[in-house]
């Protein structure tokens, strides 16, 4: 897959091919701060006039986790090393909804950062409202110059069908080829004298045997949840991670960036809202609801109830069969020994389907406008120079990871340790998510870095054998590239305008008729019809175009 995903990159460079668009996060609150305003005057002469440092306005659209800018010691001293000062607006709760008003309005802050808060369709959507940040670039970011040189495929990722660069990617580095691992509780099992599943048919028969039986041993059979899966994230962006969607490899559908539904079967860009396999999963889900066996605030809660649910109490679980990025950051560390892992199901005993799984790899690792300026800031190079502190090395190390001392050590040999939670109580993806950015942030995790990751990402490998054999069975011309593709204005305006329609109606026919709300057999054929009035045929023509520019 890596000399894959290398002849794939070569590829998008010799043809200067364009980049994507994604979904969102869900989370709660909102608030805004001053991180590290009122320190003293910057190292290195980049402070204003008198001594005095450039005052600059700044929305993060942030992981629910996050805690407030100001406890961050990275970012209090890079905006000291650049010479600003910032007023945050932290937003953690309704991003999505925001975005557009904000954007309509055309008074935005100087700097926009945070994982997909501008898309490229808002780039198309509103000319002149960001900075071309090319120029800029040149003359005052030399650590974004240097990601350029080492990964070009970055500035592929940046740079619009224009020439022009208007927001600046991030490279993770360390991110698996999937994101979504599947869990389920083996003490359980073990309890009922059960076998793992390996089909839908046989998850279905352990899901009752865990909310009938008393599966946790506590006395009480009524406080199982035997399913659960992450809420969507809203209708602005589609199904995400630790998503039940994620079953739909089992019938041979691959998901790649997949949040809206489309993915590539034999060369041909589909949509899975349109196919028999996807009405198959949902009455499967439909069937299990109906015999409560999913957590009936599937669909309402936010993702930090969804992660506190399956803490359990004590050492009893809760949550039987779920998704997650890891089984400590899912369940917690005291949970975490009773659960085993699984690997892709298929839908029935007799299916001959090779099972899929998501690939991931592209949207873990890379991503684009991380960070924008808008057109209005004031003081350009200033905030130029704020945004290239980010994508020095080891400041992105800490964007990722959290602070030096704290959060990572380093060595007098110029190495790296990830170190486990301060809290010993506290598993390392959630510490992460609580101390600094992590994945929400602007970053360029470079190559040259000598760094021992924390546990819980050595684990992975441990927590995804399971699924290789779906992995190994991903071949390049299934991958919907969408990171590397840059789209038209006329394209991007057309997915501004068609997709929310595709995917409110999607979402709320999903919602109803697992619920039982409106019948999906009944009802398809209506939604279909629905389905095609809302334009999804252009989107995908627009994907299958770039697909197979991509694949020349």
């Amino acid at each position: 897959m890596k000399k894959t995903l290398a002849l794939l990159l070569c590829a998008v460079m010799l043809l200067t091919l364009f980049a994507a668009c994604g979904g969102g996060t869900n989370s709660p609150a909102a608030d805004s701060t001053n991180a590290g305003g009122n320190a003293g005057t910057t190292a290195g002469g980049n402070a204003g006039s008198g001594g005095e440092k450039t005052k600059l306005t700044a929305i993060f659209s942030k992981h629910p986790l996050t805690k407030s800018l100001s406890e961050m010691e990275w970012l209090t001293q890079i905006q000291e090393n650049a010479g600003v000062e910032i007023t945050w607006e932290e937003v953690s709760s309704d991003w999505d909804q925001k975005r557009p008003t904000l954007l309509a309005s055309g008074d935005i802050p100087d700097l926009i950062f945070g994982l997909r808060a501008i898309r490229d369709e808002d780039i198309a959507q509103f000319p002149g409202l960001f900075q071309d940040l090319s120029e800029l670039i040149d003359t005052h970011a030399p650590n974004v110059q240097t990601m350029f040189n080492e990964h070009p495929e970055t500035k592929v990722i940046a740079t619009q069908l224009d020439g022009k660069i208007y927001g600046l990617p991030k490279y993770q580095r360390f991110w698996p080829y999937t994101v979504t691992r599947q869990f389920i509780n083996q003490q359980w099992l073990d309890n009922l004298g059960l076998s793992v599943p390996t089909n839908w048919d046989e998850l279905y028969d352990v899901l009752v045997a865990f909310k009938e039986k008393d599966a946790n041993g506590n006395g009480d059979p009524n406080d199982e949840i035997p399913m659960d899966w992450v809420p969507a994230i809203d209708t602005s962006a589609g199904f995400g991670f630790f998503h039940v969607t994620a079953l739909l490899g089992g019938t041979g559908i691959q998901l790649s960036e997949s949040a809206d539904g489309f993915f590539v079967e034999d060369g041909v860009v589909k949509n899975y809202f349109l196919d028999e396999r996807y009405k198959g999963l949902v009455e499967f889900l439909t069937k299990c609801y109906k015999a409560g066996l999913v957590n009936p605030e599937v669909f309402t809660q936010d993702y930090s109830k969804y992660q506190s649910v399956a803490r359990g109490n004590g050492d009893t679980a809760a949550v039987g069969y779920t998704f997650g990025w890891e089984i400590t950051d899912r369940v917690g560390n005291e949970l975490a020994p009773q659960y085993s892992f699984l690997g892709s199901l298929k839908q029935n005993a007799a299916s001959t389907v090779t099972p899929k799984w998501g690939y991931d790899y592209n949207v873990l690792n890379y991503d684009m406008n991380m960070v924008t300026m808008s057109a209005a800031c004031k003081d350009k190079e200033a905030a130029m120079r704020f945004i290239n502190e980010f994508y020095d090395p080891e400041v992105s190390l800490q964007v990722l990871f959290g602070s030096i001392g704290t959060n990572i050590e380093k060595s007098a040999d110029g190495s790296y340790k990830i170190l486990p939670p301060q809290d010993p109580a506290m598993d390392p993806g959630t510490w992460k998510w609580t101390s600094t950015w992590a994945d929400h942030g602007a970053m360029y995790i470079s190559d040259s870095l000598n760094v021992t990751l924390s546990v819980d990402m050595q684990s992975i490998a441990e927590q995804t054998a399971p699924m290789q054999a779906a992995l190994d069975a991903v071949q390049a011309k299934d991958i919907l590239p969408r990171t590397f593709i840059k789209l038209t204005l006329e394209d991007n305006n057309t997915l501004a305008l068609v997709r929310p329609n595709v995917l409110m109606l999607a979402m709320t026919k999903w919602a109803n008729w697992i619920t039982g709300t409106e019948d999906v057999q009944t009802g398809w054929d209506q939604y279909l019809k629905d389905m095609e009035a809302t334009g999804i045929a252009d989107l995908t023509a627009i994907w299958q175009k770039y697909y197979d520019e991509y694949n020349k």
